[in-house]
């Protein structure tokens, strides 16, 4: 049996049982056991299964979101980036964000650091839309709009309805970043959309 696991070893091996098994399964007997160390291995870098958890949640934050943003920074000038951005996150396997989402459903600390998240992917979308010429209140509810379809095709059973081609997404983007205002022929006569929240269990 070996011991020299790394931490960063650990997390990813924690980041692959939560996207199959769910938090339920993030122990550490059964992680040693599958990992074929000792208990002392996960101890040398972290206090308790909390202290684990919540770097698990900062490495998830990392990967999903921090990366993806600072490759954006990387490219002040490219005017692809909306439409790179959403063909990568509409393309992605999504099983961990899924069991983040649904440990979230559960626990008020992971709710928090998931709608933090939330809030930091729809600014960084509406900024792009900015920079497109898109003023920044309808930048902001389109980016909010592209985010309710991000978080909802994950959710489509029928896989005939779970993709649209490369060119359709192209010009949808499109569409998104070049409509100045809506015709007032096709204003709806409600002022807001708000869906509601639901109850996590206690």
């Amino acid at each position: 049996m070996s011991d020299r696991l790394t931490k960063s070893e650990w997390l990813r091996h924690g980041l692959r049982t939560l996207a199959s098994d769910g938090p339920g399964e993030l122990k550490v007997g059964s992680m040693s056991e599958k990992l074929n160390v000792s208990r002392g291995s996960f101890y040398w870098h972290f206090r308790d299964i909390a202290d684990f958890r919540s770097q698990l949640l900062q490495s998830w934050q990392e990967i999903s979101t921090d990366q993806i943003i600072t490759e954006l920074d990387n490219r002040p000038d490219d005017p692809s980036r909306l439409r790179d951005l959403m063909h990568r996150a509409f393309s992605r396997q999504r099983n961990l964000d899924q069991a983040v989402r649904s440990w979230a459903s559960e626990d008020e600390k992971v709710a928090g650091i998931v709608a933090a998240v939330d809030a930091r992917r729809i600014v960084r979308v509406a900024r792009l839309l900015s920079e497109a010429g898109v003023d920044s209140e309808r930048a902001a509810q389109r980016a909010t709009f592209l985010y309710w379809a991000f978080l909802g095709q994950s959710a489509v059973m029928d896989q005939g309805h779970a993709s649209i081609p490369a060119a359709a997404l192209n010009e949808i983007i499109g569409f998104f970043e070049g409509l100045s205002r809506v015709p007032p022929a096709c204003e709806p006569r409600q002022t807001s959309v708000s869906l509601e929240r639901p109850r996590r269990r206690r």
